[in-house]
């Protein structure tokens, strides 16, 4: 092999497989002298690849993790997967994945092939992940767009649909991209309304970069995360609200987001949220509800009166539809018990824990 840069990609490619090499292996491979490859080491070395030599008899060499991330070498099959666990995490907000993860699936995906691009979307269109509901789908095409566009420094044109079901058209100048945990939102300097501004990425649609490049503006408080939530406590006052749970603080904990706060231990089989949300009251009272389990809810007195007439609400639902079954329907409802009613004794699981949890637990201040 003569083509040194074809021969040192594929000496990458091989040292990136985790395990040591011996030289006279890697020469073999390659069809080179054991000369040849201690200079083609030396060369990886020169570009940044920690490439650690082992003593020996034979010799071995494997690439090591160094003080800087060198560039990775993917064959099509480990290019699909992350692609498609990229996509996955993005366009669902799962906590943790933040913009971060969004450009670089903005960068693999700008330089996959087209036939690995139609099998990342094969794969994704044929599979559905299990979401707990909090947080609004988004088109991944649409996240890569805007990243693209932030990193690029790029106007960004696309149409967008405000709460209230108005629809307009937009010219931006992209800041950041920020995820709250269940929902990604653009920061972005308005050219319309010439004001700073933020977008909820699930009402975004036809985004498109026009090319045209801008030096980035100064946002008012230089962060964009607490830009965000500044504009999202103008919108909705926060909510500050106490509530104790009739279970285990870890059996809690696994079903609020991280970003609510840390449980308080009461007991056992107890615990109490005090935090400070700056959500809808709607949110926070079907987010209490969704952890599945007995709980009071003491302040704010709003959320107490919200709760009772949710629960009013769906003991209606329950009660018009168990007069619709006939009675064997009910009998073989009845008798069936979630895993949350057997553990806690409290499940609101059901029409009957549904109706108690309302009534009972979820709207009683304390």
């Amino acid at each position: 092999m003569t083509d040194t840069p074809a021969r040192l990609l594929n000496l990458l490619s091989l040292l990136q497989t985790p395990r040591e090499w011996p030289g006279s292996e890697l020469a073999e491979r390659l069809d080179v002298s054991p000369r040849t490859i201690r200079r083609d080491i030396d060369r990886l070395r020169e570009l940044g690849y920690p490439v650690e030599a082992s003593r020996g008899s034979v010799g071995g060499y494997r690439l090591v993790a160094g003080t800087a991330m060198p560039p990775l070498l993917l064959d099509d099959e480990e290019a699909v997967a992350i692609a498609v666990g990229l996509r996955a995490g993005a366009g669902h907000a799962i906590e943790g994945v933040d913009e971060a993860s969004v450009r670089a699936l903005a960068k693999l995906e700008q330089v996959l092939p087209s036939r690995l691009r139609h099998r990342v979307s094969t794969l994704q269109n044929a599979t559905m992940p299990l979401t707990r509901g909090d947080g609004s789908t988004i088109d991944p095409h649409t996240l890569t767009v805007m990243a693209a566009a932030v990193t690029g420094r790029e106007r960004l044109r696309f149409a967008y649909r405000a709460g209230d079901g108005a629809e307009t058209k937009r010219q931006a100048e992209p800041y950041r991209l920020v995820s709250t945990g269940w929902r990604w939102y653009l920061v972005a300097y308005d050219l319309g309304r010439e004001d700073w501004r933020t977008f909820r990425v699930d009402r975004v649609s036809e985004p498109f970069a026009t090319g045209a490049r801008f030096t980035p503006r100064e946002l008012p408080t230089g962060d964009a995360a607490e830009f965000l939530a500044g504009s999202i406590a103008r919108r909705q006052p926060e909510l500050a609200v106490d509530v104790s749970f009739a279970a285990p603080a870890d059996f809690v904990s696994a079903r609020l987001p991280a970003s609510i706060g840390p449980l308080e231990r009461t007991g056992e089989n107890s615990c109490r949220l005090r935090a400070v949300l700056s959500d809808s009251l709607e949110w926070a009272a079907l987010r209490l509800a969704l952890v599945d389990c007995g709980f009071t809810a003491h302040e704010p007195p709003q959320l107490v009166e919200y709760l009772s007439d949710l629960g009013a609400r769906l003991t209606r639902a329950a009660a018009t539809q168990r007069r619709a079954d006939p009675p064997a329907t009910r009998r073989s409802a009845g008798a069936a018990k979630t895993p949350a009613d057997q553990s806690t004794g409290t499940g609101a699981a059901g029409a009957k824990g549904a109706a108690t949890g309302a009534r009972g637990a979820m709207g009683t201040k304390g």
